[in-house]
Order: C-alpha cells, then structure tokens, then sequence
C-alpha cells in the first residue's frame, strides 16, 4: 500500500460527465494524494491523449475499447459510473492487467420506482388522458378499459437487486409476481412470495412484464417479435435497464397493430434525434429519457462510490464491486511467477 504523504501523486481522469460538479470525487481522491483531471472527450483519439499516463479512468458514457486501452501506460483501474459496463471492453482491461469496476447500490430505489410508476402510467393511460385533456377533450372513455391491479400478474425478466425491490412494490398493488432467471434458485424467490418460471410462461401470463437485465449478446433482443405474440393483448412491458433488449422495429409493429396493450420505456437503442422517431408518433407507450437511475441523493452516491472504486484500487485493495474477477488470477501469476513453471 503506497504512502500517500511521501508517492507521487496519482492521476485520475474522468473521460467524460454530465455532473454539475465533483465534489464527491475530490473528497475520496484528496485523501490518496489524486489528482483530478476532467475531460470531455468526443473521440477515440481524444480519450487516447487525455489517458495515456493515467493511474485510473471515471468514465461515464466514453466507449473504452481495446485501442485505448493498450494506449494506457500504468492505468490500474477502470470505473464506470453505473451499473453496465457494455462500453467498457472488459476482456481487453483483463488482458492488461486493468481492473475493470461499476457502482452497484446507488439507485436500486430510483429505478425500481420508475418501473413500477412506468407500469401504472401505463395500465391507467396516464398520458393519454393528459395529452387528451391539454387539447379540450374532458372524457374518461378514451382510455377504456382499463382494469384493476389487484391478483393481475407482474413478470419480471430478471430477478437482481433491483428486480427484488420491484416485486415488492409490485406486491404492495396487489399483483401475483412471477419472475424469469436462470441464475435465481426458486427457494430464494419463494421466500418472497415470487413464483420462479420459464420464459415462455411468463410472457404467456404476465399483464405486465418489467426487465431486469444487463445487456449483453445473450440478452440482445431477448424481446422482439416472437415473444412480443406471445404475450396478452392486454399486457404492457416496461423496460428501464438498456434499450437493444428489445427489438424496437418489432416492437413498434406490436404497439402500432395491438399485438399488445402498451409500453413503457426510459432506455432506447438509440437517442432519438427528431420527432420523425416511430416510437414517438405512438399513444401507448409512455418514453422517458433514461431518467429512472436519477435523484439527488443517487447522484452523491453514484460519484462518492464511483471514486471510492479508483482509491481502493489505488491503495492496493480489491475494489468493491470489480466486474472482471478473472484479473486477480492474473495478478496472482505475476505476483508468483513459479506457478507458471
């Protein structure tokens, strides 16, 4: 563990960020002796220049691929702010020796919340009304039918931290709550009243289907046209964890022929840039900005723990929440170099 009063200071660049400031960051990294640099890099090239002689990257939307990463002379860390880490080539950090970390923790409330508020706004037709009554029409029968929570089922696709959360919300509106996940064993979901099924069960039953997943080539479109018929025509999904889980082509044909009832989403596959996006000529879907990680109070978290990442990894400690576990076997091999012989 270096002494920070007497090592060479630490460089820490942040690639990337939207915040209003970084007080969080400089109150972790002061105590390791770190100092901050902020970017705002656009490119490849510009991260490239901005990281070379980096110690440790806070990186929040910035695409970390393998270029830059073999660009990076004695960088010890990775953090992404959030939970995913699809931008981050994690296998090429491992190669480098780099440990690759997220912050996990910070909005588990906020974003099983937002699912839970998306699911009403939805089954009651919370922007229907509104749009209808801001343009004159007083009349609740544009919205039929609608139809009451109670012993209606919730399917989670993905039963994690924040899945849990939502079942319990769930739960509290009186819905029967059922959840896919291979990796969940059923005791563990019984001990809290959710029923463990199959994929095709739940899309089958579900009048109201929430995802809960991260995104990765096995999850890619995990819902597109075939799952999409085989739900209810009165069901609604609701989607607040990363846009390419669902096909949105196919989707929009669900939404715009009735296959289902609707859809609410805070994550697309790709920002909308104009008002000529298809999703956005629909009445059944309620669209939100990729807000459902935020408050105030997620925001402190998510940067306080973002930079307790790069100081544990600094100091010489495993970080909290390392992603890729496998560079500490490397490491091992280093640090013993008879156990290769």
């Amino acid at each position: 563990m270096p002494d920070t009063k007497t090592s060479a200071r630490f460089k820490v660049v942040i690639t990337d960020a939207e915040y209003k400031d970084f007080v969080q960051e400089r109150k972790v990294l002061d105590k390791i002796n770190a100092d901050l640099v902020i970017c705002q890099c656009k490119s490849e090239n510009e991260i490239i220049e901005a990281t070379k002689d980096a110690d440790a990257l806070l990186v929040q939307y910035a695409n970390i691929n393998q270029n830059v990463i073999k660009s990076l002379k004695k960088c010890k860390v990775i953090v992404r702010y959030g939970i995913g880490v699809d931008t981050l080539d994690i296998q090429a950090a491992t190669e480098h020796n780099i440990f690759v970390v997220n912050v996990q923790g910070y909005c588990y409330e906020e974003v099983s919340n937002h699912a839970i508020t998306l699911a009403l706004a939805c089954i009651r037709k919370i922007n229907l009304l509104d749009k209808a009554v801001k343009n004159g029409v007083w009349d609740f029968k544009i919205a039929t039918p609608v139809f009451r929570l109670k012993n209606k089922n919730f399917g989670l696709i993905g039963y994690g931290n924040i899945g849990m959360r939502v079942a319990q919300k769930a739960q509290a509106f009186g819905f029967n709550v059922m959840a896919y996940d291979p990796y969940i064993s059923e005791s563990s979901l019984k001990k809290n009243n959710v029923q463990k099924t199959e994929l095709e069960n739940l899309l089958k039953k579900s009048d109201v289907i929430s995802l809960h997943l991260p995104f990765t080539k096995d999850t890619k479109y995990i819902i597109s046209e075939k799952e999409l018929k085989l739900m209810k025509k009165t069901a609604f999904i609701v989607n607040t964890s990363r846009g390419g889980l669902i096909d949105e082509e196919d989707l929009y044909q669900a939404l715009n022929e009735k296959w289902i009832a609707g859809a609410g989403l805070d994550v697309l596959e790709e920002i909308p840039n104009n008002s000529d996006y298809k999703l956005l000529k629909l009445d059944n879907i309620v669209i939100t900005p990729h807000i459902a990680f935020y408050s105030e109070d997620s925001m402190q978290d998510l940067q306080r723990i973002a930079a307790e990442g790069v100081a544990q990894a600094l100091k010489g400690e495993i970080p909290s929440f390392l992603v890729n576990k496998e560079v500490l076997k490397n490491r091992l091999s280093l640090n013993n170099p008879k156990q290769n012989n």
